[in-house]
């Protein structure tokens, strides 16, 4: 018999269903409704359902079948009008035959203490209040005979022995070397060191404060963003399957799983750790998978790279977060927070969102090549079980990760004090650049001033030069009316020497002064010197006259000396000129 492909929908007084029959005759249908059965045949077709509530068949059903699509609707009425039945997304549950929808233990523990019924619902009402921040016990050392028969993994560690014959993939699956033989505690140490190891500041560090991509990042909004407040009560109207996500479940085989309380317990924390990878996958993203969304949800799981057993919800966190910090190409402390934000909407939704996003990571899982053992592993498990849980225990759950909290120091790599000295190099790197560029504008004011001054004593060089050019001339100025060749009038003896050592004053502080243009500089030279020079003459020659000697060799006449005659060039009116034109 060939399992038909099959639909449910529901309004207030009916429930349809519709079924999926190619090739079939119109006159070989076989119906059968009793209160939560369901059963349909057409050859070779054959559907078998039990429904969450009950319906009844009092003449208001109807049927019809497409011929051109091979579809057939029936419509049945709810025996209970406005009664709404949960769970109708949950194909692989719907197959599920009558009587096995919960798996029994082999051995129950009799109540000697009181009737059947109340120790039922006295157990009942405790797992629903169930808590999930139990109690740790201090570890216990065991013989390694006991240690190595409780090598145990999988979905409620219900596994073993599977890696070993598949030795050829394990390296490419997990990161555990010998699953079979290293015990839940050893993987722990060795995640904690692997991690310890691949952790890097600079990348750390480059995404801290390089963060303009991240933040694209944070604001994109996921699909389950999407759905109302109200997605568990709106049931299948907030979350729909596609085709292949339907056709996906049928495919499941129904299981039952006889999981004790702790057990029960590690599979919601595992689950929780999975959500919480594939969240991350899918902000990085921005929801398009790539061929790098299969590693980055293995990697960011240590339930599904180190087969990790989680003992508390912040144990799960702490194991996130520490993972997203060393492995994946964003390694940003608020991708750890927004990734726990979008957990904590996904479980709020219910399970139909839990189931949604299970479905999408088994897809992923399909399309890489060694990561299929996963889905054999866990999340097959996951998908079917998810279906059957009850909504208090999710609930509860989705209160403790609201209520839970995971701060840097918990992640135990000294995110802090990294931040800390990144943040003290940063400062003194721009107090060093501030101190640099202050002395540089000085040095640049300074050297502007020093070519100011430069230009203007140029300037006045330039301008000296030019007075003293005029000077050695002749022609006209102070010097054109005392020229050194013609003594002023009235004056009788030698010319003064105050003169020219003014003269050497102002030339040796020319020297002194910053240097000029090289023409005028080369020009101060040479007349300084020859002042000297003339002026030593001038004195030795003096020397003679007074002493009676001739003169030095050399000295034939000098620059400083008075001429004995009347200059005829000199066109200066004196006291004699003015007597003679009077008489």
């Amino acid at each position: 018999m060939i399992t038909p492909a099959f639909d449910l929908s529901q309004d207030p007084e009916y429930l349809t269903i519709i079924i999926r029959v190619p090739y079939t005759r119109t006159s070989e249908f076989d119906l059968y409704v009793d209160g939560t059965d369901f059963k349909f045949y057409a050859k070779p077709y054959f559907l078998r359902l039990t429904l969450p509530g009950r319906i009844v068949e009092d003449g208001r059903e109807r049927a019809k079948f497409d011929i051109d699509d091979g579809l057939f609707t029936l419509r049945v009425p709810k025996e209970t009008a406005g009664e709404h039945f949960d769970g109708l997304q949950m194909l692989t549950g719907l197959l599920a035959p009558k009587g096995s929808r919960c798996a029994k233990p082999l051995v129950e523990e009799v109540n000697t203490g009181g009737s059947g019924g109340l120790g039922d619902e006295e157990d009942d009402e405790e797992e629903d209040e169930f808590e999930w921040q139990v109690e740790q016990e201090v570890y216990k050392e065991t013989s390694e005979e006991e240690l190595r028969s409780m090598q145990m993994y999988g979905f409620g560690n219900k596994r073993s022995g599977v890696f070993a014959r598949l030795q050829e993939e394990l390296s490419d699956v997990i990161d555990v070397r010998n699953p079979e033989q290293t015990s839940a505690g050893e993987r722990r140490r060795a995640r904690l060191e692997a991690e310890a190891s691949a952790f890097s500041a600079d990348h750390y560090l480059a995404d801290l404060f390089e963060d303009d991509e991240i933040k694209g990042l944070l604001k994109f909004v996921p699909w389950w963003e999407k759905l109302g407040p109200s997605a568990e009560q709106q049931g299948e109207a907030a979350v729909a399957f596609t085709d292949e996500e339907k056709e996906q479940l049928r495919k499941f085989n129904n299981r039952s799983y006889l999981l004790d309380k702790a057990a029960r317990h590690q599979a919601w924390l595992s689950l929780l750790d999975i959500l919480l990878a594939y969240c991350y996958e899918v902000r990085s993203t921005e929801g398009e998978h790539t061929v790098e969304s299969s590693w980055t949800i293995r990697k960011l799981s240590g339930t599904l790279s180190w087969l990790e057993t989680y003992g508390s919800l912040q144990e799960v966190l702490a194991s996130f977060g520490r993972r997203v910090l060393c492995y994946p190409l964003y390694r940003h402390f608020g991708m750890v927070s927004a990734a726990i934000g979008d957990a904590t909407k996904i479980l709020q939704s219910g399970k139909v969102c839990v189931l949604k996003c299970l479905l999408d990571v088994h897809k992923v899982f399909r399309a890489n090549e060694p990561a299929y053992i996963l889905n054999d592993l866990y999340v097959t498990d996951y998908c079917i079980w998810i279906q059957r849980v009850k909504s208090k225990k999710m609930a509860a759950l989705t209160e403790t990760l609201r209520k839970a909290s995971l701060r840097k120091e918990d992640l135990d790599l000294e995110l802090e004090e990294l931040e800390a000295a990144a943040q003290m190099v940063a400062e003194d790197e721009e107090e060093a650049g501030a101190g640099e560029s202050g002395p540089v504008s000085s040095r640049d004011t300074s050297s502007s001033s020093s070519s100011a001054d430069e230009s203007g004593a140029s300037e006045a060089e330039e301008g000296g030069c030019a007075d003293f050019s005029e000077e050695g001339g002749g022609g006209g100025g102070e010097t054109g009316r005392h020229n050194p060749l013609q003594p002023p009038h009235g004056s009788s003896g030698p010319p003064s020497l105050q003169e020219p050592s003014s003269s050497l004053v102002s030339a040796a502080r020319t020297e002194d002064a910053p240097p000029a243009s090289g023409g005028c500089r080369q020009l101060i030279q040479e007349l300084g010197e020859r002042v000297a020079e003339e002026l030593k003459i001038s004195q030795d020659s003096r020397r003679a006259a007074e002493g009676g000697g001739s003169p030095p060799h050399g000295a034939t006449g000098t620059l400083l000396e008075p001429s004995p005659r009347r200059n005829p060039l000199l066109i200066v009116t004196t006291q004699e000129d003015v007597q003679l034109s009077n008489t």
